[in-house]
C-alpha cells in the first residue's frame, strides 16, 4: 500500500521527523512549525514516545537510565504501546479535523532502533507498527543526518549529550547507534518517495530551507523565495525551546484536541 492510499482517508497532514541522536530533529520541527502557523495552518506538534499523559508516563519508563533490566521485547512493546495511545488520542483525530500533525519521531524510529539496534525481527517490529499505528502513516519523512552512516553516531551522541545528561538509549553504545544509523539509511533508501535525506551538518539556515524544499510539494511553495521573506531562514539560528517543548501543551489536555 503506498503513502497516498494510508493517507487517502485523513484530510490533514502528517509529517514525521527521523534521525539518530542529536540529528536536530526539536529544532527544525519546531521552525517548521512556527512557519506554518504564520501562514495560517493549524499545527499539532508531538513527540515520540509521548504526546499524552499515558505516553508521557511510558517514556518515563523506557528512557530512564536505572532500568538496566527491562529488555529489548519489553523495550519494544512500550514503544508501540505509547504509539497507539498517541495515535488513537491524538493524531488520528486531529488529521480527521484537517490539521497539519509534527511529530519528533514515529514508526520508523522502531524499525531502526529496536529491529537494526537490538536485533528484533524486522517482521515482528513492521507488524507491530502496522497495529499501533491502526492506518495512520505520515505524508512525508524528514531524515536528519549528522553524517554518514558511520560519522554520523559521535557527532550526533555528542551533541546530544553536550549538557551532561544521557538518558537509557544514549547510553547504549557506539555500535549500537552505528547499527541505529545504518538502518535509517536502509529504510530511506526502500522508500524515497516518502523519506527525504537532509543533512544537518549545514549551517542551520541551510538545513531549514532543504527541510522547507523536501516539503514544498505538499504545502504548496513552489518558490521559497516567493513564500518566505528574506532572512526568513536565518531565524533558525537562534537559540529555539528545549525538547520539552515540542509537546503542545494543547495536546497534553484531555479533550483539548
Amino acid at each position: 500500500m503506498t503513502t497516498a492510499e494510508r493517507q487517502g482517508a485523513y484530510p490533514g497532514i502528517f509529517i514525521t521527523f527521523e534521525g539518530g541522536e542529536g540529528a536536530g530533529k526539536t529544532t527544525h520541527l519546531n521552525f517548521l512549525a512556527k512557519a506554518l502557523r504564520e501562514q495560517g495552518r493549524d499545527v499539532v506538534c508531538l513527540r515520540e514516545p509521548g504526546g499524552t499523559s499515558i505516553g508521557e508516563d511510558l517514556r518515563a519508563v523506557v528512557l530512564d537510565e536505572n532500568n538496566t533490566a527491562l529488555c529489548d521485547e519489553t523495550e519494544l512493546l512500550i514503544y508501540e504501546a505509547a504509539r497507539a495511545q498517541l495515535v488513537r488520542e491524538i493524531i488520528a483525530p486531529a488529521l480527521e479535523r484537517g490539521q497539519v500533525v509534527l511529530c519528533d519521531r514515529f514508526c520508523d524510529s522502531t524499525v531502526a532502533y529496536q529491529a537494526y539496534g537490538r536485533g528484533l525481527s524486522r517482521e515482528f517490529v513492521k507488524t507491530a507498527n502496522e497495529f499501533a499505528c491502526q492506518g495512520v502513516w505520515p505524508n512525508r519523512t524528514i531524515l536528519l543526518t549528522a553524517g554518514d552512516a558511520d560519522d554520523a553516531v559521535e557527532t550526533g551522541l555528542q551533541r546530544a549529550t553536550k549538557h551532561g545528561t544521557a538518558d537509557r538509549l544514549e547510553q547504549a553504545g557506539l555500535a549500537f547507534h552505528a547499527n541505529v544509523n545504518r538502518g535509517f539509511f536502509e529504510i530511506a533508501k526502500e522508500d524515497p518517495e516518502r523519506i527525504r535525506v537532509v543533512s544537518s551538518l549545514t549551517p542551520k539556515p541551510e538545513t531549514a530551507r532543504n527541510i522547507f524544499a523536501a516539503v514544498a510539494d505538499i504545502f504548496g511553495w513552489d518558490d521559497l523565495d516567493t513564500c518566505f521573506p528574506a532572512g526568513f531562514f536565518e531565524q533558525v539560528a537562534i537559540k529555539h525551546a528545549d525538547h520539552k517543548a515540542v509537546v503542545d501543551q494543547s495536546a497534553n489536555a484531555m479533550g483539548a484536541v
